[in-house]
């Protein structure tokens, strides 16, 4: 596994200035009975929602500009945000409002000024990653676009069966392990992302990946030993919380 930590100040700051893309739009289905009623970026851990923890991190790296696209509910996070006078005036806040959902990155079309090099992320996630050796990687490799990324392991609560064409046995495996790297909802984006993306027209983020490399463009993996959780069902929410209230400390700290 590489080491990505800063090793010299020149190198610091890296992510410093950038803007941000929160997605906040989602009406978060499988965090129901949670989300029904309620924007799931405004599920608290503790007292604080996960997007303002997740906005926290992000002044703390020096990123300032933070624009949130909204769709579900999207007046209840704008009237949130209405009476956290303290923290949004530390930051520049926008937000773009999407009367039909246009994806986890069609989105992306909707926002102006997006010219140089920025940040995209999901509002519904729990990480201490360091943003600056985040960016630091993504350009050092020259990259057109940066997928964060964190080991899993999955287990499969079953008897596994490999076989042959004769169908004979060849392998039982009971109950496997497997670790894969992924996704962490967490992207650096180059704005040359952006030509493959239609204003108006639906793309997830998983078919912009694949339209990229089918068209030979350089994307990139970083890989994180960071705390991360994406809170999409409640047993990940329930886990969120925990984590947040043992290690409160280490989502403070860069």
């Amino acid at each position: 596994m590489p080491d990505f930590d800063a090793e010299n100040q020149e190198l610091a700051g890296a992510a410093t200035g950038l803007r941000a893309v929160i997605l906040a739009g989602g009406k978060g289905t499988r965090l129901a009975p949670f989300s029904v009623n309620f924007p799931k970026p405004l599920v608290p851990l503790g007292d604080t929602p996960v997007i303002e923890v997740l906005i926290q991190r992000l002044i703390r790296h020096g990123i300032t500009d933070i624009t949130l696209t909204l769709g579900h509910l999207a007046e209840l996070i704008k009237a949130y945000f209405q009476h956290r006078r303290q923290l949004v005036e530390q930051i520049t806040l926008r937000y773009v409002d999407e009367e039909e959902p246009t994806g986890t990155a069609g989105s992306l079309a909707s926002v102006q000024g997006l010219d140089t090099t920025f940040l995209g992320m999901n509002g519904d996630l729990l990480t201490d990653l360091n943003f600056h050796d985040l960016v630091r990687f993504h350009r050092e490799q020259n990259a057109i676009l940066t997928i964060a990324s964190r080991a899993r392991e999955v287990h499969l609560d079953l008897g596994v069966l490999e076989f042959n064409g004769d169908y004979r046995v060849t392998r039982y495996l009971e109950k496997p392990k497997s670790t894969h790297y992924v996704s962490m909802g967490v992207y650096v984006y180059e704005p040359a992302v952006l030509k493959y993306i239609k204003p108006g027209v639906h793309l997830d983020f998983p078919e912009l990946v694949v339209r990229l490399i089918e068209n030979r463009e350089h994307v990139c993996a970083y890989p994180s030993q960071c705390h991360w959780l994406d809170i999409g069902r409640p047993d990940d929410y329930a886990r969120a919380q925990e984590l947040f209230a043992q290690k409160k400390d280490d989502f403070d700290e860069i």
